[in-house]
């Protein structure tokens, strides 16, 4: 019996410092920042940017740029995904720019020059202060938002809590404490986890058009993940499938610029359904040997 016991009090005293190690060592899973001397400048070939700085209420400050074009239709603002800094993202500005759009970049908390602690909390107050500060400058109906991995939950946020032109949506997680619990299923997550980032459920409250890519062999955040996140909103969400693309290299696909120029160009039209075969029903087996 006192065997038992002590087996039961040392599975007991390991859990507990799995969970303990689990609740102060996830920044360092989770986030892969770069950080950047105060002093780095910002160079990218063939595009103009303007840094900048903005302080927070908490003491923080923001670091970000902004990729200029001339007459621009409107914003992108770019949320980034979880590792380096806008130094190495700022390569994708390009991806927007050649449609005519100026784009915004962030580093969160800890990232590049960006400063202050970083919570959920925090960085999407953050970045809705980023989010007024384009709008006092840039009517919602010319802002889009895009989020990459790890941005896609904060760009659901903010398009929960606005009204910009459309939520594009890149290898979006249904919520990082989905993902967690796939490799940790025996630990209480819900308890535990810092950023659960329930991307689900603030798509629930989106009303902008919502586009979503993902590639199928995305091990990582699995395809399947988006098709759950599809059917959310369907009527105003569209899924884009890239055919054997993973998490990190989309942009090296064809079919990807493809799908984003049809985004960042298209004009959403309301479908007349009249004399189509909406609504037009199969007849069953029994039916037919009926009639």
């Amino acid at each position: 019996m006192a065997n038992w016991l002590t087996v039961l009090l040392t599975v007991l005293a390991i859990y507990v410092l799995i969970s303990v190690l689990l609740y102060f060592l996830q920044d360092y899973f989770l986030f892969k920042p770069e950080k950047l001397p105060d002093d780095f400048q910002f160079y990218y070939n063939n595009q103009e940017i303007d840094e900048y700085n903005i302080e927070t209420r908490d003491g923080a400050t923001i670091n970000g740029l902004r990729f200029k074009t001339d007459n621009p239709k409107g914003v992108v603002f770019y949320l980034k995904g979880n590792s380096k800094s806008i130094k190495g993202w700022g390569k994708f500005a390009v991806d927007f720019t050649r449609h005519g759009y100026d784009v915004i970049m962030v580093d969160y908390r800890g990232f590049g020059k960006s400063t202050g602690r970083r919570t959920q909390k925090a960085v999407k107050r953050d970045m809705q202060v980023i989010y007024n500060k384009i709008k006092e400058k840039v009517p919602e109906k010319y802002i889009i938002l895009y989020g990459r991995s790890m941005g896609s939950g904060f760009a659901a946020k903010l398009a929960s809590m606005n009204n910009p032109r459309m939520l594009i949506l890149d290898a979006p997680y249904y919520s990082l404490s989905k993902v967690a619990k796939k490799y940790i299923p025996f630990m209480p997550l819900s308890i535990l986890i810092k950023f659960p980032m329930p991307t689900y459920k603030w798509l629930k409250y989106v009303n902008c058009p919502i586009h979503i890519i993902h590639g199928t062999d995305d091990r990582l955040i699995p395809y399947k993940t988006s098709v759950r996140l599809s059917k959310i909103k369907p009527k105003t969400t569209k899924l884009y499938t890239v055919i054997g693309g993973g998490h990190k290299n989309l942009n090296n696909f064809e079919s990807y610029h493809k799908m984003l120029t049809e985004i960042m160009t298209s004009k959403l039209r309301k479908v007349n359904l009249e004399g189509s075969s909406f609504n037009v029903k199969h007849s069953s087996k029994r039916a037919n040997a009926k009639a």
